[in-house]
């Protein structure tokens, strides 16, 4: 598909500029919505980023994209965090982020469900683990993640 080519041709551009400012680059959609082509990059750091590094990553990677034009027609560079319920992506993340709250949605039925909200207790192998609320754990395979979410607790 067109758009996931896109989007893995700009997150190959932008991994250096991102990871070069010491930053995280999290996901890159490119949408569109109303009519209009949006090009979304989601980055972090620890403690969270700011409105000065998302102009940055923006600037930097708006030259980049232009000289490699990886995008035949107009479209909105938008670059921001990722939020307080991020999205989980790599199998780093889900060992990243062991002891939150997670919510994830499979491709298909696994025990009967393809939705699990569960405390994350990491990887093991190919499989997240979650925790069951009343005991237990789910092990779900990675390649059977089609979303999964940090849930915000307060």
């Amino acid at each position: 598909m067109v758009k996931n080519r896109v989007a893995a041709t700009v997150e190959e551009l932008a991994v250096p500029v991102v990871s070069g400012l010491g930053l995280e680059l999290v996901d890159v959609e490119y949408v569109m919505e109303g009519g209009q082509w949006f090009l979304r990059l989601f980055i972090d750091k620890p403690g969270g980023v700011t409105l000065d590094d998302c102009q940055w990553v923006s600037e930097r990677l708006d030259k980049i994209l232009d000289e490699a034009d990886p995008i035949p027609h107009s479209y909105r560079l938008e670059v921001s965090s990722p939020g307080i319920e991020r999205p989980l992506k790599k199998p780093g993340d889900f060992q990243r982020f062991r002891g939150r709250l997670v919510r994830l949605t499979t491709f298909a039925p696994l025990d009967g469900q393809k939705r699990f909200t569960g405390r994350l207790l990491g990887m093991r192998e190919d499989s997240v683990l979650l925790a069951k609320d009343g005991g237990g754990e789910w092990s779900i395979p990675l390649a059977q993640v089609a979303s999964a979410r940090l849930v915000a607790e307060f």
